[in-house]
C-alpha cells in the first residue's frame, strides 16, 4: 500500500481547485466506462466526449490521487528507454511509431493546456537530462545522436552550459530537450478532468469498483452505492490498480514491480536565491544509479526527488540525504527547511515499456510507463479513446497477454532496500 500522508504533497496545496465530483449512487448507463482518474482515463474521457460518446469515469479515490499527482511534472519525450533500444525490443515498424508518437507527446501536452486553458504552471522550455561522471556523458551523447537522426531539437551541452542552465556544479554535461517541459503535474490532472467534464464526460470520485461482470453483451461494473452498465470499457489504473473480481480477467498491476519516488520541496526561497537556480525554468534528472531530479515550482520552492519509499524504514535517510544533496548541488542556499514531502508508485515492467492488453471482446488496459507518465499517459489515453471507437490502428503498440511478475514483491523489495542503503552511503560519506 502507498502512503497516504497526501497534507504534505506540495500538489495537493499548489493545484488549482478540482472540478466537483461525488461518489456515484444510482445506477447508471453509458456507452464507455473508464476506471481511473489519473493521466490516461482523463485523457481517455476527454477525447471520447469530444467525440460526442456517452464516457464514464469511476476514480476510487480523488482525481490525480495516484502517481498523476505524485509525478515530479517533468513532460519528457519518449521513454526512459532509448529510441534505438525500443526498436530493438519491439521491432523496427512498432518501434519507430512509438518512439515518433511518443516524441511528438510533449507536444500535444502543452496544446491541450493552451486549447482548454489549463491552470498547472507550464513551462515550455526543455528538460535537462544531466550527465553524472563520464560515463553519463557517452549516455547522454548516445541519447543526442539517436533523437537527433530523427530530427528532434536536442543537443549534447557542456559541463559549462549545464551548469549555467542548473546553477549547480559537478555534472559533466547535459542533454537538453526542447520539445519538454515542466508542469503542476495534479493540476494538469485536475485540468484534464474538468476539460472532460465540460465536453459532457461523466466523473465519479471515492468510487472504487469492486467487481466487473458480463450481462449479455453489457459489462457490470458494481460500486458500494451503484451501478455502471457501459457497452465498453477501459481500465486506466496502472501502478494504482487494485485486484476487481471480475470475468476471469488478469488484473494487469501483477505484471508491474512497484518503484517508489519521494520528493521533498523546501519553503520558497528569497529571490536572490531562486533566480539562480535553474533560471530559464528547465526540469532537471540525472543519469546516477540512483536516479535523482530536481525543478522549482512558481512559488519559488525547490523540489528534489530520488528513488525511494518514505515509509518509517527510510524516511529519515532519504531526508538527510535530500538536505545533504540540495546543499552539495546549491551551497548558496543559505537555510532552507522541507515543508512539503511526499512519495508515489512507478509502475516499471520486464522490458521497460507499456503494455497494452485486451482481456476480451470491448475491453482494454494499458499499463508500465516505467516513470513517464505525463505525456505518454496524455498521448496513451487518446489512442485508448480512438480504438474503443473502432479505430484500432490508433494503438502503437500490440496487443500482448498479462503476464505476472512472481518476483514483483522481491525487485520491489530490492528496489526500496537498495535505495535507502545507496542514500545512507551517500550521506555518511559526505
Amino acid at each position: 500500500m502507498w502512503n497516504d500522508d497526501t497534507n504534505k504533497n506540495l500538489w495537493n496545496h499548489s493545484a488549482a481547485p478540482a472540478p466537483e465530483t461525488s461518489a456515484l449512487s444510482s445506477d447508471i448507463s453509458c456507452d464507455t466506462a473508464i476506471i481511473g482518474g489519473g493521466f490516461t482515463g482523463l485523457s481517455a474521457a476527454l477525447h471520447l466526449a469530444e467525440a460526442g460518446v456517452d464516457a464514464v469515469v469511476l476514480e476510487a479515490k480523488a482525481i490525480g490521487f495516484g502517481g498523476s499527482g505524485r509525478n515530479v511534472g517533468l513532460v519528457n519525450a519518449g521513454m526512459w528507454m532509448r529510441p534505438d533500444d525500443i526498436i530493438a525490443a519491439v521491432g523496427e515498424t512498432t518501434g519507430e511509431r512509438l518512439v515518433k508518437d511518443l516524441g511528438d507527446g510533449p507536444a500535444y501536452v502543452f496544446e491541450l493546456i493552451g486549447k482548454h486553458g489549463i491552470d498547472c504552471e507550464a513551462i515550455h522550455t526543455g528538460t535537462l537530462h544531466l550527465a553524472v561522471g563520464r560515463e553519463g556523458v557517452k549516455e547522454i551523447e548516445t541519447r543526442a545522436a539517436q533523437w537527433q537522426r530523427r530530427g528532434a531539437p536536442v543537443e549534447a551541452l557542456s559541463a559549462d552550459i549545464a551548469g549555467k542552465l542548473t546553477g549547480a556544479s559537478g555534472f559533466a554535461g547535459a542533454l537538453l530537450d526542447r520539445r519538454a517541459g515542466t508542469v503542476q503535474p495534479l493540476g494538469y490532472a485536475r485540468g484534464l478532468a474538468r476539460a472532460a467534464m465540460s465536453a459532457g464526460a461523466k466523473l465519479f470520485t471515492d468510487t472504487p469498483v469492486v467487481s466487473a461482470t458480463r450481462d449479455g453483451g453489457t459489462i457490470v461494473l458494481k460500486t458500494a452505492r451503484g451501478q455502471v452498465r457501459a457497452k465498453k470499457l477501459i481500465i486506466a489504473s496502472n501502478a494504482y490498480s487494485g485486484v476487481v473480481p471480475s470475468m476471469n480477467w488478469s488484473d494487469h498491476g501483477q505484471e508491474l514491480v512497484p518503484m517508489y519516488y519521494f520528493q521533498f520541496a523546501t519553503n520558497p526561497l528569497p529571490p536572490e536565491i531562486i533566480g539562480r537556480i535553474m533560471p530559464e525554468g528547465h526540469g532537471c534528472w540525472d543519469t546516477g544509479l540512483v536516479m535523482t531530479s530536481f525543478r522549482t515550482d512558481k512559488s519559488g520552492r525547490l523540489i528534489f526527488g530520488s528513488i525511494g519509499s518514505l515509509d518509517a524504514f527510510g524516511k529519515a535517510t532519504h531526508r538527510a540525504f535530500a538536505r545533504r544533496a540540495v546543499n552539495a548541488l546549491y551551497p548558496f542556499i543559505g537555510d532552507f527547511e522541507f515543508e512539503y514531502w511526499w512519495d508515489g508508485q512507478i509502475g516499471m515492467t520486464r522490458n521497460n515499456l507499456p503494455s497494452f492488453h485486451q482481456p476480451e471482446k470491448n475491453v482494454w488496459s494499458i499499463a508500465g510507463y516505467n516513470g513517464r507518465g505525463i505525456s505518454p499517459g496524455t498521448v496513451f489515453g487518446r489512442a485508448l479513446a480512438a480504438v474503443s471507437m473502432g479505430n484500432e490502428s490508433a494503438m502503437m503498440l500490440p496487443v500482448t497477454p498479462v503476464v505476472g511478475d512472481a518476483l514483483r514483491g522481491a525487485k520491489s523489495a530490492f528496489y526500496n532496500i537498495g535505495s535507502v542503503a545507496k542514500h545512507f552511503i551517500d550521506h555518511r560519506l559526505n
